[in-house]
């Protein structure tokens, strides 16, 4: 019995449209999830968050440790009410980044050593540590495993050592997490571009057990069709019955191609960060409104959307707020592409019920462009 119920409520090919039922609200499926990686989705108000349409944020292990640290926020009330999201929030492990962002880590079966990017002090995370901050702490809905993500390309022989390493990583934090009602448990398969590596993943994280799983070590540097290529058989070597999350992907197409092949869940940087250098997504693309072409243009990035960001203001002022480098700019791209990835999530929740998503799928290649990350 898992802590949340995973409801399926149709298919269109391996496509499928349901919800995950959580303790803090129901989280519709497709979803993607704003990253808050320091208790804020940059440039953002929760209030901003949720008007997009989100049902549930991701938040950051590794940077919330550091600053102001888990323990702080833990006697502040844990993670919602630091921050004021009352619905569902996912936190990472903090793996990546120790990796990624740490000056020194290393490496042990007991857990990662490293020293903080910020100022050098030295920590130590290991599987039960990283369970105590997130469901202890921080108070996540959904606590992802401690797990090694080694970076793109790998050796067979390093991808194959990353990933038994982290099943038993897995499986200890599986027993530091216990039963719990209020809070779940995922999983993460890695393996790299290695088919045979990510059905060995797969199967001892199943001998485990976990209320959800993810797929990690993907939009690393691989590129679009590889992610896609490793996606055709890495999704199905999942149980049909959980939710499937790719981790950090991604762009529009790549949201699309993903769930075509079976994923429930997403998060990514991306409508932020291009926010804040000046680019918007929409239905018919990237617009980069740094662009002078913009200087007099009098329409909206979206006159139909129902985000303020979208709708009321002109391409020719949001190029003058960009080109000014004044922050209302970075704010209302940063809340204008957090609208269309929501907006982009509920069409293919609808393609999908309403049995149309093949078509879905092929108009958006041709408006998004076939290629991804």
């Amino acid at each position: 019995m898992t802590a949340f119920p995973f409801r399926i409520d149709a298919r269109d090919g391996q496509a499928r449209t349901g919800a995950l039922q959580t303790a803090r609200g129901e989280i519709r499926t497709p979803a993607f999830m704003p990253v808050g990686t320091a208790a804020t989705v940059k440039a953002l108000t929760v209030d901003q968050v949720a008007a997009s349409g989100a049902d549930i944020l991701l938040g950051n292990t590794y940077h919330l440790m550091l600053r102001p640290t888990a323990e702080r926020v833990a006697r502040l009330g844990g993670l919602h009410r630091f921050m004021r999201w009352a619905k569902p929030i996912l936190t990472d492990s903090g793996g990546f980044q120790v990796m990624s962002l740490s000056k020194i880590a290393r490496v042990t079966e007991e857990g990662v050593a490293f020293q903080s990017h910020i100022d050098g002090s030295r920590h130590a995370l290991t599987p039960e540590r990283a369970v105590e901050i997130q469901a202890d702490l921080l108070g996540s809905d959904i606590v992802m495993q401690l797990d090694e993500c080694v970076a793109w390309p790998a050796e067979p022989a390093r991808a194959a050592e990353a990933l038994r390493l982290s099943a038993r990583w897995g499986a200890r934090c599986k027993a530091a997490f216990g039963d719990r009602e209020r809070q779940a448990l995922f999983g993460i398969q890695q393996g790299s571009t290695f088919l045979d590596l990510r059905r060995e993943s797969s199967e001892r994280l199943q001998e485990t057990g976990f209320d959800g799983y993810a797929i990690g070590g993907l939009a690393v540097g691989e590129g679009h069709e590889a992610m896609c290529g490793v996606l055709d058989e890495a999704v199905d070597l999942l149980p049909a019955d959980r939710p499937r999350y790719l981790m950090g992907v991604g762009k529009p197409i790549d949201l699309v191609e993903a769930v075509a092949r079976g994923v429930d869940m997403f998060d990514c940087v991306l409508p932020t960060r291009s926010g804040r250098h000046g680019q918007a997504f929409t239905w018919d693309g990237v617009v980069n409104l740094k662009n002078a072409r913009f200087a007099e243009d009098a329409t909206p990035l979206d006159a139909d959307s129902a985000c303020p960001a979208s709708r009321d203001y002109t391409r020719a002022y949001l190029h003058h707020l960009v080109k000014a480098q004044e922050i209302l700019g970075q704010v209302l791209l940063s809340w204008h592409n957090l609208a269309f990835y929501q907006a982009l999530m509920a069409a293919m929740r609808q393609a999908v019920t309403e049995g149309r998503f093949a078509a879905f799928r092929a108009e958006m290649r041709g408006r998004l462009g076939g290629s991804g990350s």
